[in-house]
C-alpha cells in the first residue's frame, strides 16, 4: 500500500496566462533541480486538442540512509516522463508524470490538471494528486513517507517556480504595454509638429 497526495490550489492568473507559463516554467531559481527538458512527441488531435511527450531530466540526490542499500554508482540523475494534454474548447491542461529511473527504489505518479474557473475568469484552479509506492522489502514504509515528504517539498517550488514564470510573463506584456504607449504618444507628437509646422508655413489670409 503506497502513499496518496491530494491538493487544490486556486492562482490568481487567467488560464491563458497559466497555459503560456507552463511551458516556460524552466529555467527558473526555484527549480535549479532540473537540468534539461526535451520535446520527444507532439500533435494536434482532430478535435483541436495538443498531446505532447516531455522528457525531463532532475538531480536526483539520494538520503544518506538509502546510500547504504544502493551501489555508489547509482546514476544521481532522474528521467521523468511528461504526457499533458490541452483542451482549449474546456480550457483545461492535464499532466501525468512518472519517473523512468530508480523505479526499484520508488516510483512517483502524479496528475495535475489546470482548469479555467467558470466562475472567476482571472483564476485558475490547480488539482493535484499523486501516489507514492516502494518495492523495496522491509524498508518500504520509510521509502515511502521519504518520498512523500519529498515530494510536497518539490511542489512548493514547482508552484514558486510557475508564479516566477507567471511575474516574467506579465513583466514582458507590460513592458510591450509601456512601448507600445510611448511609441503612439511619440507617433502622435510628430503627427501634432508636422500639423503645426504645416499651418505656420501657410500664408496668412486676407480680410477686407
Amino acid at each position: 500500500m503506497g502513499k496518496y497526495f491530494v491538493s487544490e490550489v486556486d492562482i490568481k492568473s487567467t488560464w491563458d496566462q497559466v497555459f503560456s507559463a507552463f511551458w516556460q516554467r524552466y529555467p527558473n531559481p526555484f527549480s535549479t533541480h532540473v537540468l534539461s527538458e526535451d520535446v520527444v512527441f507532439r500533435q494536434v488531435t482532430a478535435d483541436g486538442r495538443l498531446l505532447s511527450r516531455r522528457l525531463l531530466t532532475k538531480t536526483n540526490r539520494l538520503p544518506r540512509w538509502a546510500e547504504r542499500f544502493f551501489p555508489s554508482n547509482l546514476s544521481r540523475s532522474a528521467y521523468i516522463l511528461e504526457d499533458s494534454i490541452v483542451d482549449p474548447a474546456s480550457k483545461s491542461l492535464t499532466t501525468f508524470t512518472r519517473n523512468l529511473n530508480h523505479t526499484r527504489l520508488m516510483t512517483v505518479e502524479e496528475r495535475c490538471v489546470f482548469q479555467a474557473d467558470p466562475d472567476r475568469p482571472a483564476w485558475t484552479r490547480l488539482s493535484r494528486e499523486a501516489w507514492i509506492c516502494s518495492g523495496v522489502f522491509g524498508f518500504s514504509r520509510p521509502i515511502q513517507e521519504f518520498g512523500l515528504a519529498r515530494f510536497k517539498s518539490n511542489q512548493v517550488r514547482a508552484m514558486k517556480g510557475l508564479e516566477y514564470a507567471l511575474s516574467c510573463l506579465n513583466g514582458d506584456l507590460a513592458q510591450r504595454l509601456r512601448r507600445d504607449s510611448v511609441k503612439e504618444a511619440s507617433e502622435a507628437a510628430k503627427t501634432l509638429a508636422s500639423a503645426a509646422s504645416a499651418a505656420s508655413s501657410q500664408k496668412p489670409q486676407q480680410f477686407a
